[in-house]
């Protein structure tokens, strides 16, 4: 892909910004932001209880 076709051409090679407010996070830190996410409620007491009755059918 040349320059004309791709339209982050100008931007493409720019140095990553730092701030000069906020200290960079620890990867720690960035991963704690996203722990409390669920996308989908309930989905792991779903998946152990399929689990559970298919278990149940082979034994």
């Amino acid at each position: 892909m040349n320059e004309k076709e791709n339209p982050y051409a100008d931007i493409i090679n720019l140095p990553r910004p730092v701030s000069r407010k906020h200290p960079p996070l620890t990867m720690k830190q960035r991963a704690a932001q996203f722990a409390p996410f669920a996308a989908v409620s309930g989905h792991e007491e779903a998946i152990s209880k399929a689990t559970l009755k298919r278990e149940q059918q082979f034994k």
